[in-house]
């Protein structure tokens, strides 16, 4: 079994010293290059057999979105004031009224704490855009190497989708932000392992189950938080594609992982309990605090600390840990994936309804919507 040092490249989990050290030194590099050496697998039996894939792969087709005409781009966006209204919501954010004697942030004024705001929608707002190319790139990646012919079909309008993804958020933070942040190092290196993967069912439970489920998670969030209308259509569209991709991945490898043999499925567990972390890590912000002139080893602490930000971090996992449970991850074995998402402090959600049968019951009221309508 392996150690979290071999898993992580540290024992302890939270050892913030050992997360700061991740940190990326090309910044200012254009193109990143990560080797990949997938056999491209041919299908020649075209016959359709899955029915729940011909079944997304049908409904992908009928919900495409044009980035360009079906948003109101024409909407201004002040972004101080966004800010503003978001601020007291953020978890980790602190707020201009709490009593920071002592802290980083004791001759804060209020113009500091609204660029806090800005800076971290900033970030945000550019992570949701690189981890969307990963997205594009691995699902590009899954139409070479899987090998059933219904997963390609679905998978390349996926492609489709995750460009749309990219494009739209790097509009927005080009025409209605302040600027874009570089990837996040603990998200680029959890990027290069699941690209860098031969096995293509590694790219799907990394990409489509861990990645994306937590993308679901926190759009989910940004959507209730703000009242930015442009944005809020936005992460509405982007939101519907993304409970698709996430249900792909869970009909897929629901099958494919019957497949495996014990110390197969014990690769599976601790590539998740690896990307679950990465994911939390990159949550730390780093580049934010950095950018503020702030050390994040003075007020990391103070963050983690913050009342708020378990249930933060928590909500962040609520569509990972049902979907691992799903899949069979969570109690395989000897339970080890149970015992490291109970460390986490994110087990709770682990009878939350998966993404699988949420896109069904989905499909199901929509389907009913439209018997009613026409």
């Amino acid at each position: 079994m392996a150690t979290n040092f071999e898993i992580l490249g540290r024992e302890n989990v939270d050892d913030l010293e050992a997360i700061l050290s991740v940190s990326n030194t090309d910044v200012d590099a254009v193109v990143h290059a990560v080797k990949v050496e997938a056999d491209a697998l041919f299908n020649w039996d075209y016959t359709r057999s899955r029915p729940s894939l011909i079944k997304l792969y049908e409904k992908a087709k009928t919900s495409q979105w044009n980035a360009e005409t079906d948003l109101d781009w024409s909407i201004e966006v002040d972004q101080a004031e966004v800010a503003m209204a978001n601020q007291a919501n953020i978890p980790g954010g602190g707020a201009a009224d709490q009593d920071m004697t002592g802290t980083p942030f004791e001759s804060w004024t209020e113009d500091d704490w609204v660029q806090l705001g800005i800076e971290m929608q900033n970030w945000m707002l550019s992570q949701f855009m690189h981890g969307e190319q990963g997205a594009l790139i691995c699902t590009a990646q899954i139409v070479e190497t899987v090998p059933w012919i219904d997963a390609k079909y679905y998978a390349a309008t996926q492609v489709m989708d995750e460009a749309r993804h990219v494009e739209v958020f790097a509009k927005y933070l080009d025409t209605k932000l302040s600027g874009h942040y570089p990837i996040n190092a603990h998200l680029r290196l959890l990027l290069d392992d699941i690209i860098s993967d031969s096995r293509w069912d590694m790219t799907y439970l990394g990409m489509q189950i861990m990645v994306e489920g937590l993308a679901l998670a926190a759009f989910g969030f940004m959507h209730q938080l703000t009242a930015e209308p442009l944005l809020k259509k936005l992460l509405r569209y982007v939101m519907s594609d993304e409970a698709r991709h996430v249900a792909f991945g869970v009909l897929s490898l629901q099958e494919y992982y019957t497949e495996l043999t014990t110390p197969e499925i014990r690769e599976r567990q601790e590539f998740a309990f690896e990307a679950a972390v990465r994911m939390r890590d990159r949550f730390l912000q780093q580049e934010v605090w950095e950018r503020m002139g702030i050390d994040p080893k003075e007020v990391l602490p103070l963050v983690l600390a913050d009342e708020r930000r378990p249930m933060f971090q928590a909500v962040l996992f609520s569509k990972i840990v049902p979907n691992c449970k799903k899949l069979g991850l969570l109690d395989a074995g000897d339970g080890w994936l149970r015992d490291r998402f109970t460390e986490l402090g994110v087990i709770q959600f682990e009878d939350w309804t998966d993404t699988g049968e949420e896109y069904a019951m989905l499909d199901e009221v929509s389907k009913d919507r439209e018997a009613q309508s026409a």
